[in-house]
């Protein structure tokens, strides 16, 4: 550890209490100046709280934050802004119908009433060329690429003076070549003095771009430590505290017969707007087909088409054998589609009821769950402690409502009654999103048992290396369309990005 000179932040001692649980337990937090500091940690071990405290979104119960040795009392992200601190969420806070300059300006005490734009347009290019990346200052939000968006958050925090900023899960949505493009920026402002906060699940982007690593775990700190002087594998140790697997064994392909066919699907967004522009794939029996590309280009749409939950305006959709195009969920569940939709708990799981309502939502009807018109519960209460005991599933009780479990304990839950219906062909959208290293491991492995078991796995993902490690073959997405599939096992990373940002395609 330098001297104090050096450190531009100190969080010292923060405890946060929520009711019935210590979010953060005496959690001490150092920045130097020109580092790019990794916040590491399971679902639930305290980062987010611990960045909302420094944001002034939350105020500690205990402890002390000093910027540059000088106590700061931060009350709301105004007050953390005017002492040089800025987050970039993951999910942008821009508004898509104002332009790039009225976005950078929005709350601005110091702007006045009247704005000059074209002022700030000049410095809004002056930022941009500093760290070499274009951006129209004209241009409307929903005109921009997600690429393009997050650096617009990244202007606009410049722009107000910060230096700490928070980047949380940066590269969520971006293609690798977008990735790389952040890191330079990051780099670029390093160099200049500027303290970085990076949190992230991607250990292999922890690797490459950060100089120190804090891990969280339940709260507390397991320890700081220098990057250089860490493997993947360590770091995951820190985090769960037993090894974690980052290549899964995988059996040889058998490809079975075609489970699912989609011929010149088309379809429409919720604003009206073309999602899928003639698309066709197929999916087999025995096999894992990841669907990679940058969010927006029909993937969500794509999934719902096939699940019954969006109509196609033309093409079909075949599964074993039998169309059934525009057929209602419970008509795909019959024939054997389960489906793991991207919003767990918006769609998949019905927050306020309890676990056991959750898992026999595909049962509550079926002989030996019910009597008469009543659920039986003394049934649903011991199937359900099968499922627990099956996937290892974390329930603080039975009867509590399940927005109450850990994000990956949601998606254990959900997985298990998914996969529990046997299903011929299972649909998996972003089945990983938000979880930390160790509930990850264990949905990889379960779609891999699943593929080994005969079902035919849809995968989609904006996590590349993810599609990579479990899928047979991949398909790009963009603009609604199918820019190419290539196998998993020799893909080139270089040409997949190309195809997710629509530069190249290759042979379907």
């Amino acid at each position: 550890m330098g001297g104090d000179d050096e450190l531009m932040l100190v969080m010292n001692g923060i405890t946060k209490r929520f009711p019935g649980i210590v979010a953060n337990d005496r959690v001490t937090f150092e920045l130097r100046t020109g580092e790019i500091h990794t916040l590491l940690g399971e679902n639930g071990a305290g980062k987010s709280t611990l960045m909302n405290v420094l944001d002034g979104i939350y105020y500690p119960d205990e402890g002390e934050i000093l910027i540059e040795g000088k106590r700061v009392d931060l009350r709301s992200p105004l007050d953390s802004m005017k002492h040089g601190i800025g987050m970039i969420h993951q999910h942008f806070m821009l508004v898509d119908s104002l332009t790039v300059v009225e976005n950078v300006v929005l709350g601005l005490e110091s702007q006045g009433f009247r704005v000059n734009q074209r002022q700030v347009a000049r410095q809004i290019e002056e930022i941009a060329r500093k760290y070499n990346f274009r951006v129209d200052p004209y241009a409307r939000i929903w005109q921009l690429s997600v690429g393009e968006q997050q650096r617009v958050e990244i202007i606009k925090m410049l722009f107000r003076g910060a230096r700490i900023l928070i980047l949380d899960e940066p590269t969520a949505v971006l293609t690798p070549q977008e990735s790389e493009e952040l890191f330079g920026i990051l780099r670029e402002m390093k160099s200049e003095g500027k303290s970085i906060v990076f949190i992230s699940h991607k250990l292999s982007e922890v690797m490459a771009v950060s100089d120190r690593i804090t891990v969280l775990r339940k709260g507390r700190v397991v320890g700081t430590v220098d990057t250089a002087s860490m493997t993947q594998a360590a770091l995951a140790r820190m985090m769960v505290g037993r090894d974690v697997l980052f290549r899964l064994e995988r059996k040889p392909l058998e490809q079975g017969p075609e489970v699912l066919k989609v011929e010149h699907a088309r379809a429409r967004n919720d604003r009206g707007l073309a999602a899928l522009s003639g698309l066709s794939l197929s999916v087999h029996a025995g096999e894992i087909l990841g669907i990679a590309g940058v969010a927006g280009n029909g993937q969500v749409e794509l999934a719902e088409c096939i699940a019954g939950l969006r109509r196609l305006t033309e093409g079909r959709v075949v599964v074993c054998g039998t169309d059934v195009t525009n057929a209602a969920p419970c008509t795909l569940m019959a024939a054997g589609v389960a489906y793991i939709p991207a919003d767990r708990l918006g769609v998949g799981l019905v927050p306020n009821l309890s676990t056991v309502d959750n898992a026999i939502l595909h049962k509550y009807r079926q002989t030996g769950m019910c009597r008469g018109m009543f659920v039986d519960y003394g049934a649903a209460c011991t199937y359900t402690e099968t499922l627990i005991e099956r996937f290892d599933i974390s329930v603080p009780l039975a009867r509590a409502p399940v927005k109450v479990l850990s994000g990956g304990n949601m998606q254990k839950l959900l997985l298990a009654r998914e996969i529990d219906q046997q299903p011929r062909l299972l649909i998996a959208e972003h089945p990983t999103r938000g979880l930390d290293v160790g509930a990850t491991e264990f949905v990889h492995k379960t779609l891999l048992t699943q593929r080994d078991q005969g079902v035919a796995v849809l995968l989609i993902s904006e996590d590349l290396d993810e599609i990579l490690m479990v899928a047979d073959r991949v398909a790009v997405m963009y603009e609604g369309r199918i820019m190419g599939i290539v196998d998993a096992h020799d893909a080139d990373i270089e040409q997949i990005g190309l195809m997710m940002a629509g530069a190249v395609s290759a042979h379907v």
